[in-house]
């Protein structure tokens, strides 16, 4: 059982032990996500490592800076070969837009294969209070469609979104292409953790997600790989039924 839609977050903070989750995992899904933690305790040799083994990486760092900055951190990430990175949305239309022509340049100038970049729109931790107390009246349905559409119109290739937004995502923006990456994502009866706008890997399937992020119930568990092989026939039954 493999499934090209999930990708398992190594959320880790060691080499060895992100090395040991991708070769049980190598076979069961679609790529790794390599984040914060692990890049600031590694540094950008795993992410090219993983890469050397065959294997697809999103680069979870959520670059948010002046355009100038953002454009050119974007740039290496190509230059590293991720398949997927982020950025915040809320940076604004310029720096959106200022990265993804960069990359784009840089990509047919070198040769390299254009990674996809997608937007953060709203972190799957923030709810109505953490928006009131950064001044924000929107909910989060509300801001996370703005951001959604902000992006799609600077020209990203889709966002990071709670899969609680996919479905009025994909009616809002209508371009097939554009993806949509679901972390908060938790198969039932598993622990919240501190994420608060989240649901099923089949709901979010269901709802228009493209790719479902999933990190501590597949690498805290007894067996990750009998974790991530449940979750991979979650994800394909509820795209069977989709047809996605």
């Amino acid at each position: 059982m493999n499934s090209k839609k999930l990708i398992v977050a190594l959320d880790v903070d060691t080499a060895s032990a992100a090395r040991e989750l991708v070769a049980r995992l190598h076979d069961v899904v679609g790529m790794f996500k390599v984040g914060m933690q692990l890049f600031t305790a590694v540094g950008p040799s795993i992410v090219r490592e993983i890469i050397s083994g065959g294997n697809d990486i999103f680069l979870d760092l959520k670059y948010h800076d002046i355009p100038n900055t953002v454009a050119g951190a974007g740039v290496e990430a190509a230059r590293l070969g991720v398949s997927i990175f982020n950025i915040h949305a809320s940076g604004g239309s310029e720096m959106m837009r200022r990265t993804a022509d960069a990359v784009t340049e840089v990509a047919e100038r070198e040769n390299l294969k254009r990674p996809r970049i997608i937007g953060v729109t709203l972190l799957t931790s923030a709810d109505e209070a953490v928006l009131s107390e950064i001044n924000v009246a929107a909910t989060p349905a509300d801001q996370v469609l703005r951001m959604a559409e902000l992006a799609a119109k600077s020209g990203l290739d889709g966002v990071v979104a709670s899969p609680l937004e996919a479905h009025a995502i994909r009616n809002r923006v209508t371009s097939k292409s554009f993806l949509i990456v679901t972390p908060g994502v938790r198969p039932a009866g598993a622990d919240a953790g501190d994420q608060r706008r989240l649901t099923t890997p089949a709901a979010a399937i269901r709802a228009g997600a493209d790719y479902l992020v999933v990190g501590r119930p597949i690498i805290a568990a007894p067996d990750p790989v009998a974790a991530a092989t449940q979750i991979a026939r979650e994800i394909d039954d509820a795209s069977s039924e989709t047809g996605t």
